[in-house]
């Protein structure tokens, strides 16, 4: 990056003094030790300081000095922060000083400096926690500038003890000769504690009696876990529930007590020689388990896993994890075996970050409660990656992700986006940048509608803005359409799968025009019906839907969403029509009662809560259910996952399917499940049909890249989710020639939505901004 030098900064006066403004990701991540010591080797007299926006540097010095100086911080800068901007101006006026300090943080202006995530334990304060002679050992606070809380304790810029939840813990002695000393690498980092003044550990009976204090709840949590009891544990982010995860009984209460019955659950490991016992571990993937940001990595399992066959019912994968605090390596170390680490809440719901809520909350699932008194200002999950075709994607964007910006081509006025009701995730966006909040989940329960509220005023508060606009959603029921509108004057509403589309091009920062594939489950279109199968081709800040998918009628509504019996039922009477309730033996008929088929005929014929869609999800479902594999789904893509998990990946052959020759194509998959019912009556086995289904519509997407001619396909919408589809359409389309895109740092599922909408409602009032006029 080259600094944005001042002409001034030419100038004879500028060149021994100068005022350096730094912007980007450098508070929390010890840029002002950095800075402090770099200039004290070149000799430089002058200052460092947070300021709203970042950092600000009086530096004074010689020419050549100072040029030296400003190469070097971009060079040499902190691992973990990064630069936007720097600008050097003249500061001929600035009064020159003997010696260089880190000076008070500068309280005007309007804040911009970037929050750095939660990062996990640096290799130096891990080998303290576990080093006896230590005064730190066995601490589960230990920190410094390179690791540690940030984005869950932060109160307001710029980033000071005094703007965090740390602020009620006066350092100790030694802890303050640490954080003043220059070649400390806790020069002021900013939740220095130690065992005598940080926050500790509590273990709790469901009541709230304390059981043990500071070391003793350890090990009593670990003996806890050793039993086969479930324990919540607050973590840096919020509560996590734990489980032996080698123990099958274990984990069957766990799921029956937080009403999870099919979902994976994750896994968390103390070493990746651990994981590599269970899981198979690419060179990237193992790069992303040790990373800063120490996410849950999607895994194949190997089939001698010594992991409870109800971690991951029915699925080829592992979420694995590595420890990412001090307290997590402490209590794996101590227990010697894997954890099942799930979010510390109810189906559904966001999880709980106080002690007190987490009694009322998580009491009938916990037998005790691993508890500690930093409070945490904001509740960040566990994010979610997988390596696809050699590229990190991320699935699910929190811890070590939020609430670092994408970086937009072209500025924005100050947005704030809803996001979806699905795995929700809002955002905010400001000249070139949008910031993403961490993900919040479904708006379905009043949990998730108040976690909403507050992550919606929280990022525009963080950075001091006035939101000039609001978007949202087309959908006008979704809680999060809803609380835009009446919170914002000037709302934007964007089509939900236009914003799929756009939070890939931001990302990608992607010229127009580009064909969008985007599939999911569905979405309000343009003409009243659920789209979710859709090929959008985006240019001029607009799109066209120029083909999408066979529509078929979905009995029941949101029913079907969670029946992919009842997608089974619609797709063959799109196909059959009135048909399909005379063969009894119909595949279509097998999951219903007489009292249900004759409901559903009655509302099929009559077209009575039976809307239409396009949704390839829907699609998915049906073939599931026509299989016998899912017929009811107890969380979102239940059957698609399980579909995807049978395939054969090195089946070549595919079904047929058909395409209209008219402006709007239609792609017809009444061929495709056609020929899938023709092989499941010759018994051809399931992982060969799984397959072939799989291909038939990596086939749809080429055909139609091929009829449209954009050299950019977009793939998005959360079928893409789904490894094989991705990676089997990727490879097609580079084989035909075209570029496939697909979104990598913002989540391919609804939780990128948000920033699609930003950068919708910018196009849109761009365009009626030039009508105007």
């Amino acid at each position: 990056m080259t600094p944005l030098l001042s002409p001034e900064a030419n100038e004879s006066d500028a060149a021994s003094h100068a005022l350096i403004r730094v912007r980007g990701a450098v508070q929390g991540v010890g840029f002002r030790p950095f800075v402090y010591r770099l200039a004290r080797e070149l000799g430089l007299a002058g200052n460092v300081r947070n300021s709203a926006d970042g950092v600000v540097i009086e530096a004074h010095g010689s020419a050549e000095t100072m040029d030296e100086f400003v190469r070097r911080i971009e060079s040499e800068r902190p691992v973990y922060s990064f630069i936007t901007a720097i600008e050097v101006t003249a500061a001929s006026n600035a009064q020159a000083a003997s010696g260089f300090e880190i000076g008070a943080s500068l309280g005007d202006g309007a804040a911009s400096a970037l929050i750095v995530p939660d990062l996990a334990p640096c290799p130096e304060c891990l080998a303290e926690i576990f080093d006896p002679e230590n005064r730190r050992h066995r601490y589960p606070f230990t920190n410094c500038t390179h690791c540690g809380p940030r984005f869950t304790i932060i109160k307001a810029l710029p980033y000071d003890r005094k703007n965090t939840t740390m602020r009620g813990f006066r350092m100790c002695p030694e802890c303050e000769r640490e954080y003043d000393a220059p070649n400390d690498r806790r020069f002021h980092a900013q939740p220095n504690a130690c065992p005598r003044c940080g926050p500790q550990m509590a273990l709790w009976s469901r009541s709230g009696t304390v059981l043990a204090e500071r070391d003793e709840a350890l090990w009593g949590a670990a003996e806890a876990l050793r039993s086969g009891r479930i324990l919540a544990v607050k973590g840096v982010g919020g509560f996590q529930l734990l489980a032996k995860a080698t123990d099958d009984g274990a984990v069957k209460r766990l799921r029956l007590l937080k009403n999870r019955p099919d979902k994976a659950l994750a896994v968390m490991y103390w070493s990746v020689a651990d994981i590599e016992k269970d899981c198979g571990v690419s060179s990237d993937e193992r790069a992303l388990l040790q990373s800063a940001a120490a996410p849950i990595v999607l895994l194949r399992r190997r089939k001698e896993a010594q992991l409870a066959a109800s971690v991951a019912p029915r699925n080829p994968n592992v979420g694995a994890m590595l420890p990412h605090s001090p307290m997590h390596h402490l209590l794996l170390a101590d227990l010697g075996f894997p954890v099942v680490a799930t979010s510390g809440n109810l189906s559904d719901e966001p999880i709980c970050t106080d002690e007190i809520e987490a009694l009322a909350r998580l009491g009938r699932v916990a037998d005790l409660f691993l508890v500690h008194n930093r409070p945490i200002e904001r509740h960040v999950d566990d994010s979610v990656v997988r390596v696809v075709l050699g590229e990190e994607m991320v699935l699910r964007r929190a811890r070590g992700y939020a609430p670092l910006p994408i970086r937009l081509a072209e500025p924005v006025a100050a947005t704030f986006a809803g996001g979806a009701y699905l795995k929700n995730c809002v955002a905010f966006g400001s000249g070139n940048e949008v910031f993403l909040s961490q993900h919040i989940g479904d708006l379905g329960n009043p949990h998730a509608i108040e976690a909403f509220k507050k992550a919606s005023s929280d990022l525009p508060r963080l950075y001091g803005a006035v939101v000039a606009i609001g978007a949202c959603d087309s959908h006008p029921d979704f809680p999060s359409t809803c609380l835009v509108s009446s919170n914002h004057a000037r709302v934007v509403k964007v089509q939900h799968h236009y914003a799929h589309v756009l939070s890939c091009l931001a990302e990608h920062g992607l010229a127009t025009p580009v064909l969008g594939v985007c599939w999911d489950g569905s979405g309000l279109g343009d003409d009243g019906t659920l789209w979710g199968g859709e090929f959008l081709r985006v240019d001029n800040e607009s799109y066209e839907r120029i083909a999408h998918l066979r529509t078929f009628p979905l009995p029941g509504g949101d029913a079907a969403a969670r029946e992919p019996r009842r997608c089974a039922l619609g797709a063959q009477y799109e196909a059959l029509g009135a048909a399909l309730f005379t063969d009894p033996a119909h595949r279509a008929l097998d999951p219903f009662t007489s009292e249900e088929r004759s409901v559903l005929r009655s509302a099929l014929t009559r077209g009575l809560n039976s809307p239409v869609t396009s949704s390839a999800g829907r699609i998915f479902d049906a073939a599931a259910s026509l299989m016998g594999l899912c017929h009811r789904a107890t969380f979102e893509g239940q059957a698609a996952m399980e579909l995807e998990a049978i395939a054969d990946p090195d089946e070549q052959g595919a079904y047929p399917f058909s395409m209209n020759e008219e402006d709007t194509l239609i792609v017809d998959w009444q061929p495709t499940l056609k020929a899938l019912l023709e092989e499941l009556s010759e018994g051809v086995p399931q992982k060969t049909i799984a397959a072939r289904f799989h291909n038939a519509l990596v086939n749809t997407v080429v055909a139609v890249a091929r009829k449209v001619g954009l050299r950019v396909v977009v793939l998005s919408g959360g079928c893409f989710q789904n490894v094989l589809l991705l990676t089997n359409t990727v490879q097609r389309l580079r084989g035909a020639g075209f570029e496939p895109r697909w979104p990598q740092r913002v989540p391919i599922n609804d939780g990128g939505i948000a920033l699609g909408q930003i950068v919708g409602a910018a196009w849109a009032t761009r365009s009626l901004a030039a009508e105007t006029t």
